[in-house]
């Protein structure tokens, strides 16, 4: 009935005509100072705008300026029956790695994702409060689907934030992607 070149080209033209379409959805930020003498947060925030748009806030207060000396432990979970790790896991000298970003394309990777929210963007010493503001889902949404593409599932970056060889302060972002 219908030739084999022609059920050929049917199926290139759907392939073609069909996209697909990720979802990535913010569910929960957590953030805990470890050390209450060292930092503080004043504001660890998932706030949902509408259906359609949510960010997230961070402010953290430093009360031992300048900081001369930090590490940044990642780690990237999935969940699966509890978060169990997924992909990464990686500690980096803050410091030198904002020196020279192009030195970890791992840890670059994840910079993106906050550097233009953030004013974390210079090397030490950081002699005044870190601020997240109002990190968008659609700007991680960019990095997950068109950079590296990830799996659907529920995921949780972990941020151990070591100053002085001591761990200060924890953050957790949590998110889906379906």
């Amino acid at each position: 009935m219908f030739s084999q070149q022609y059920l050929y080209g049917v199926f290139i033209l759907l392939i073609l005509v069909i996209e697909v379409n990720s979802h990535l959805e913010f569910t929960n930020v957590k953030c805990e100072a470890l050390d209450k003498d060292f930092c503080g947060f004043d504001y660890c925030i998932l706030k949902a705008v509408n259906r359609s748009y949510k960010y997230v806030s961070i402010k953290v207060k430093l009360f031992r300026t300048p900081v001369t000396k930090v590490k940044l432990s990642l780690g990237l979970y999935k969940r699966l029956n509890g978060y169990k790790p997924f992909l990464y896991n990686l500690t980096i000298d803050a410091c030198k790695f904002l020196r020279f970003p192009k030195s970890n394309p791992v840890a670059k990777y994840f910079f993106e994702f906050i550097k233009e929210f953030s004013n974390m963007n210079h090397s030490c010493p950081f002699d005044h409060d870190l601020v997240l503001e109002k990190m968008s889902y659609s700007s991680v949404y960019n990095h997950f689907t068109s950079k590296l593409p990830f799996p659907e599932g529920s995921y949780m970056l972990e941020a151990h934030w070591i100053a002085y060889d001591i761990n200060r302060a924890i953050t957790k972002f949590y998110w889906s992607l379906s």
